[in-house]
């Protein structure tokens, strides 16, 4: 294989393994109150090491990472605003459950920065599956991310 074409799939795998620790961070966040530089500092320190050498996963890119970590809290009232708006009327956020908000927030984040509909509501479709396998939670969330990404696009 052409070396151009390894390196273009490595970076799509690296981006996949930041929007996986983009939830995990944006759970942390919400649960403890972490500031985004510890978090950061955290998947970047032992989170990162622990998957590359412990688990054998890819390598992340944390610059994509902390993009859609800072993107998330800068814009959070009007993710989830449009989050709201994309679920039953007769919703609270706090009945969300928190991993599945995580994946909407993070969601939300990257089409603010302009990711292709199609590749995020993909990538965050299979994390939803990773973390609810058996479970509606994955109708919910094709569902939402595609309401989601009409309101927010269209804004």
């Amino acid at each position: 294989m052409e070396s151009s074409k390894i390196t273009k799939l490595q970076k799509i795998k690296e981006k996949s393994v930041s929007r996986l620790y983009a939830v995990q961070a944006l759970f942390q966040i919400e649960a403890n109150s972490n500031s985004i530089e510890k978090i950061v500092l955290e998947f970047k320190n032992h989170r990162e090491k622990e998957n590359l050498y412990s688990n054998n996963y890819s390598r992340s890119d944390l610059i994509f990472f902390k993009k859609i970590i800072e993107t998330t809290v800068k814009h959070q009232k009007k993710i989830d605003m449009n989050i709201m708006k994309s679920i039953k009327d007769d919703w609270a956020m706090e009945r969300i459950d928190p991993t599945l908000r995580a994946i909407f927030r993070a969601a939300a984040a990257e089409f603010l920065i302009k990711t292709p509909p199609k590749v995020v509501i993909s990538e965050f479709l299979e994390i939803a599956k990773s973390f609810f396998p058996n479970g509606k939670e994955c109708k919910l969330a094709n569902g939402v991310l595609d309401k989601l990404a009409t309101e927010i696009l269209s804004t």
